[in-house]
């Protein structure tokens, strides 16, 4: 195009606006200009390839696509250059000076109707550019467009209120920029700072990415390529790289869709999990791109808390490129993908579980408290996660683990419940008295031995429309079983039921003669609104001042020796009865973990075996 060599222009008012916006208010973190820069020069790359595939005419064809970045410490200055579409005169003044072509206009009209903060937006409307002055005193654009009748130019500007467009002979196509830093964002002249923006923000970008003619971006996108692509030492090598990780990966999940969003994700679950091994709560390890640019490295909401164990990255196309914390939390977006990507995650753990149980096992020993923490606290996914819970039963062999379909599928005819007790290990509770009624008719017991299983069942609260029923309770409801022997008569078993409840006062509730014990004397059971053990134990120890008093419902054995020779000593041995009565209790409140001070317990047994040694 003919013209003058040199021309000088002044900004639009819109223009002006935006730039007192951007260098004042825009970006929080001001790293983020080399971000937008990068992906300008990728875009105008991208349009050339399309462009090539249907113009015959393009100036300097055999260009290599490739994005080079030159730091300078000592001119204070980072230059970014590519070999796209470039510009002509005309549309550098159109694309950096007006708001004819760079969505200018509707960006501040967005702005000043309130519609969100200029953070959140600037991606939508492709005014990233203008983020350089965030850290410059002067920026050059140097370009040359790809159309056969091109000049070379040079666009100038300080940001402050024009620009100038002169001749500057000798360019390639394509766009070089050179950012003159402000001398307090010298950093930005520095090499391994360049370094470390690129690979944070802008190492999947789908162009090879040189910094002082060192290719910096070598681990593909693989989220963006079909699986049969990918050997599995890619795989391996981008886990290690996109998770920061030292392990190998345990699982991983590679899927695209397009409905309800345009998603490309690649997520790993690790084989070590740092919490166990006490490194503290770890922040979310899955990543948040849009088109292969970083959005955010832990972002908020994209994958429930209890997720956050998992590693990888997620693509969405659907998103804005800039996309802010705070907006992410309330990003009707955001709450897509996350539903969409815990789904299908947990739906990877369901399949590998069944694919190679011993392997699901091995893993779960490892991360059982986030299916847990899932399961209490991911109302939408609770039923899906529950499927993935695994525990010891009285059914199955000691140290081997189970899930709830594995107990439903071996459960009685027309049992509606499923049954569980929580203690401290697996030896206890298969003593425990309360699992004795359940043994003698072959059902099975769920034992759960992690203190914060009881409030996990708890919130569960049913699995496959059975519900969840603690024989810790009271309440539970035993098929009449006959048992041989000898056993107290109803008279003797009532008048001895009467004798206890007058001895151990409000300390019980009740006392009757049940269905539970085989076995053992008596049993103390929890009132279904009444806290078991372990809750009391985490209650306690999230506050010390907490206090309860202990009162439960006693079940006694009619059929065992000792419950016998009780019912007949109360009348002749008043003294000895009474003695022997609250030790029982106690020992039930021992069985129970009920029992707090054992001081009175201990007294009460060198008295009784003193009598018992005559």
């Amino acid at each position: 195009m003919s013209g003058p060599t040199k021309e000088t222009h002044l900004f639009q008012a819109e223009i002006r606006q935006l730039l007192d916006l951007v260098v004042h208010s825009l970006y929080t973190d001001k790293e983020i200009f080399l971000r937008e820069l990068i992906s300008n020069a990728s875009d105008a790359m991208e349009k050339l390839r399309h462009l090539e595939a249907t113009e015959k005419a393009v100036h300097d064809p055999g260009l290599p696509m490739e994005i080079h970045l030159t730091t300078d410490e000592a001119a204070r200055t980072l230059t970014i250059a590519d070999h796209g579409m470039g510009m002509t005169r005309e549309e550098l003044v159109k694309n950096l000076g007006t708001i004819a072509h760079s969505g200018t206009k509707v960006f501040l009209e967005a702005i000043k109707a309130g519609k969100g903060s200029p953070g959140t937006m600037i991606g939508q409307f492709g005014v990233g550019f203008y983020s350089a002055f965030m850290v410059t005193d002067e920026v050059q654009v140097y370009s040359r467009s790809w159309r056969a009748d091109g000049e070379d130019l040079r666009w100038t500007s300080d940001g402050v209120s024009g620009y100038e467009i002169e001749e500057a002979p000798g360019q390639s196509r394509g766009v070089r920029v050179v950012l003159h830093l402000k001398e307090d964002q010298a950093e930005y002249a520095r090499e391994a700072r360049v370094k470390g923006l690129i690979e944070t923000y802008s190492n999947f970008v789908g162009f090879p990415i040189f910094l002082n003619g060192t290719r910096i971006n070598e681990v593909e996108a693989l989220w963006l390529k079909n699986k049969s692509e990918i050997t599995e030492e890619q795989y391996q090598a981008f886990y290690k790289f996109a998770g920061k990780a030292f392990d190998e990966p345990a699982y991983r999940l590679h899927f695209s869709a397009d409905a309800p969003l345009a998603i490309n994700a690649l997520v790993f679950a690790p084989s070590e999990n740092p919490e166990r091994l006490g490194f503290g709560k770890v922040a979310g390890g899955v990543a948040l791109y849009c088109r292969k640019v970083l959005i955010e490295a832990s972002p908020v909401g994209l994958l429930p808390e209890w997720l956050r164990f998992m590693k990888g990255v997620v693509d969405s196309a659907d998103l804005p490129l800039n996309i802010s914390r705070e907006t992410m939390q309330d990003s009707a977006l955001v709450r897509k993908l996350n539903n969409v990507i815990s789904k299908r995650v947990i739906k990877m753990f369901e399949k590998e579980a069944a694919a190679d149980p011993a392997k699901y096992r091995g893993f779960y020993r490892k991360f059982d408290r986030f299916f847990k923490e899932g399961v209490a606290t991911d109302y939408a996914n609770r039923e899906a996660l529950a499927k993935l819970l695994r525990f010891e039963s009285s059914l199955a062999e000691a140290g081997s683990l189970c899930g709830f379909a594995d107990y439903v599928s071996r459960a009685k005819e027309g049992q509606q419940e499923i049954y569980y007790l929580v203690g401290p290990n697996r030896e206890s509770l298969d003593s425990s008295p309360y699992v004795e009624a359940f043994k003698a008719r072959g059902i099975e017991v769920v034992y759960f031995t992690d203190m914060v299983d009881e409030y996990v069942v708890e919130s569960l609260g049913e699995f496959d429309g059975k519900k969840l029923v603690s024989i810790r309770h009271a309440g539970v409801a035993m098929e009449d079983q006959a048992v041989p022997g000898e056993t107290l008569d109803e008279e003797q078993t009532a008048a001895l039921c009467q004798f206890l409840k007058a001895e151990l006062g409000d300390r019980v509730l009740s006392v009757a003669s049940g269905k539970r014990l085989v076995a053992s004397p008596v049993i103390a059971l929890v009132p279904a609104d009444g806290m078991s053990p372990q809750m009391r134990q985490m209650m306690r120890a999230m506050d010390e001042s907490f206090k309860d008093e202990v009162k439960v419902e006693l079940e006694i054995n009619p059929r065992h020796p000792l419950v016998r020779k009780l019912a007949a000593a109360h009348a002749t041995q008043p003294d000895l009865a009474k003695l022997v009565a609250r030790q029982l209790f106690d020992n039930a409140l021992i069985a129970a973990g009920l029992l707090e001070d054992a001081r009175e317990t201990v007294n009460r047994m060198n008295t009784l075996m003193e009598k018992a040694l005559g």
